[in-house]
């Protein structure tokens, strides 16, 4: 069985976000551009039903939504050291705010910039809760040290720090100077600046 890496990505999509979690990798890996009407079409939703990208084939192993894919690359080259290891009790961090950025965070930024509010007393409803909380619980996480999960870099400071610089630069999430402070910190190393230049220069092309 072959282990190539086949990403299927758009440069405006969220696949850069899997781009810099390949780039940080550092393993050989083929890309499949992917125009927006293709991802629709019957060969690619026989790999992914759902139509989206970002989305990796690790020989006969697909794995779709990028907080996932970059979970599964994490395990899958643990010598890129981008997990705490198994049996640490750093896996509970690490865990803990790599799906809050894809649960709560990404759910609250997308009702706000959809113009709906969540009214008070359905809060609870919400697997999020309320845009303050989020931002005020993200604010604790990225305060007071360099990672989220330890004292060294992983995947869950990469989807955080996406997510983060993303969001500010889209003006969807508020400019707290901690949030700043760590978006740039992430965007500044080297796979971040070489996944951006790749990508950027695809938009251009």
């Amino acid at each position: 069985m072959s282990d190539q890496l086949v990403f299927y990505t758009n440069p405006m999509s969220r696949g850069r976000i899997i781009r810099w979690m390949l780039e940080e990798v550092g393993q050989p890996y083929e890309t499949v551009l992917m125009e927006f009407p293709a991802l629709k079409a019957p060969d690619f939703l026989a790999i992914n039903p759902m139509g989206k990208v970002p989305t990796i084939r690790h020989g006969d192993t697909v794995v779709t939504e990028a907080a996932a894919i970059c979970a599964y690359l994490a395990d899958a080259f643990p010598q890129a050291n981008l997990a705490p290891p198994h049996g640490s009790r750093l896996r509970g961090d690490y865990y803990r705010w790599l799906f809050f950025a894809a649960g709560p965070l990404e759910s609250a930024v997308t009702v706000k910039s959809l113009g709906f509010e969540v009214p008070a007393d359905r809060h609870i409803m919400a697997g999020w809760g309320c845009m303050a909380n989020v931002m005020d619980t993200l604010e604790k996480a990225v305060t007071g040290a360099d990672y989220v999960a330890g004292d060294r870099f992983t995947a869950a400071d990469l989807y955080l720090g996406a997510h983060l610089g993303w969001g500010l630069q889209m003006g969807s999430i508020e400019p707290r100077p901690a949030f700043a402070a760590y978006a740039e910190r992430m965007a500044a190393r080297p796979a971040a600046v070489r996944a951006r230049e790749i990508d950027d220069a695809l938009i251009k092309a």
